[in-house]
């Protein structure tokens, strides 16, 4: 028997627990950082929070939350961003592979310039599948085309050809005939052992069509669960799956495979030796400027929603139509009747993976995050620094919505009028890629 009183007894704390389990909590941060250090166990010894590194996620799998932040600003508004300052950045462990055996290429979008989440996904795939083949074998990337990110090591790249011309000319825009000829530059000099695109509208599923017909291979298309031997592909309106031996060449679906985010890679260049001569034969004519309003919110790549916190409801059209963003809307905002039912984001709306969402006056509720989970950068506007929207954004901005669009909307009108306007407090970026759809 112990002596230790009853009162001494340490005693679980299930509500405790769930919230460090849950990262939307408002108390959450604030628990964590309280059991992050070590506590005196029952013995008097100090004992040291193995839990503290990281979170449960919804799996019930642990997770480590690499994101950093910081807040800041005047004049009563205030900014945060995730991983850009504060905590140093975690350093992952080096993946190296010396003399690889055998390479799988993987030819990413790189729609505007940047690595999507869909491009990232191909790459974990390609892991998997040199990770199941006998042999030493590294995943050889090819980005054709103006690179704005260089992270190509953390996505899983061990070797990178990146091209932006071709003998003089560039492979910006639509050029399929200039980039299929740096792919069978590739055949000829590396001869991968599978070819991996993204299925998808920015050029990956032109592009490997293109390449399977020139070797002649039969592509697997909306492949989402493969290995060395089987492939599962989508058919029929994603009603379907189609169960066929695995191909060399494989158009890939969104989510096919975890990216890689636990190792970094070389990324090391490769240069090829000779390129083919091409005679294009076709002309690309520049994007086609679109009214973002007849654009599906399933489509989108860049959307400003409004939620309750908006009350100058002209002013936020106004700033959508000068930004050139497609509207969405949160529930609370289309049951108040103020949007129509088709702009509503969310779980019980429409899923959304705009590349830039910016969420006003929306406090974030768990079928919207749902809802906006596959979106690439999330920008949020709210006056409650606690909401979980907040918690979800990658940048977030604290103060009224109407003072801040009013300002947002005359620093965007002073850049297109070429004024000059001082962009120093608050920056806005309105490339042209995402003002265009092609």
């Amino acid at each position: 028997m112990s002596d230790m009183p009853i009162s001494d007894v340490p005693r679980r704390d299930p509500r405790t627990e769930w919230i460090l389990r849950n990262r939307l909590h408002p108390q959450h941060d604030e628990l964590v950082a309280a059991s992050s250090g070590p506590v005196r166990g029952p013995s008097g010894l100090l004992r040291k929070n193995p839990r503290a590194v990281g979170y449960i996620g919804p799996n019930g799998l642990k997770r480590i939350d690499r994101s950093a932040g910081f807040s800041g600003g005047a004049g009563g508004v205030s900014f945060r961003s995730r991983g850009r300052s504060g905590q140093a950045e975690v350093e992952l462990p080096l993946h190296t592979v010396e003399q690889p055996d055998f390479y799988v290429a993987v030819v990413v979008d790189l729609a505007a310039g940047r690595l999507s989440g869909h491009d990232k996904d191909v790459l974990g795939q390609a892991h998997q599948l040199v990770n199941a083949t006998e042999g030493e074998g590294a995943v050889l990337a090819i980005a054709l085309g103006e690179a704005r990110e260089a992270a190509f090591g953390k996505a899983g790249a061990d070797r990178l050809i990146h091209l932006t011309d071709v003998q003089g000319e560039p492979l910006d825009g639509y050029c399929p005939e200039r980039k299929l000829a740096v792919l069978e530059a590739v055949e000829c000099e590396f001869e991968p052992r599978y070819w991996l695109f993204p299925d998808s509208v920015h050029g990956g599923a032109d592009l490997g069509s293109r390449l399977a017909a020139r070797l002649g291979e039969r592509p697997a298309v909306q492949a989402w669960q493969v290995d060395t031997e089987r492939t599962v592909c989508r058919g029929g309106s994603q009603l379907t799956d189609w169960h066929r031996p695995t191909a060399r060449v494989m158009l890939l679906a969104a989510e096919c495979a975890l990216p890689i985010d636990e190792t970094r890679h070389e990324a090391k260049p490769l240069e090829l030796t000779v390129i083919p001569p091409v005679t294009p034969r076709i002309e690309d004519l520049g994007p086609v400027d679109v009214d973002p309003s007849k654009i599906a919110l399933s489509e989108a790549e860049f959307i400003l929603a409004a939620g309750n916190g908006v009350r100058d409801w002209d002013q936020f059209h106004a700033v959508a139509t000068t930004l050139g963003a497609t509207e969405g809307a949160s529930r609370v905002a289309v049951d108040d009747g103020n949007m129509p039912r088709f702009r509503q984001v969310g779980a019980t709306g429409t899923w959304v993976t705009a590349r830039v969402y910016v969420a006003v006056g929306i406090s974030g509720a768990i079928q919207h995050l749902q809802g906006i989970g596959q979106c690439d950068k999330v920008v949020a506007i709210n006056l409650d620094d606690g909401c979980d929207m907040i918690k979800r954004a990658d940048l977030s901005v604290i103060g009224n919505s109407q003072g801040i669009l009013g300002e947002l909307l005359n620093l965007a009108e002073s850049r297109q009028n070429g004024t000059g306007a001082d962009t120093a407090d608050l920056a806005i970026d309105t490339r042209e890629e995402e003002r265009h759809v092609a």
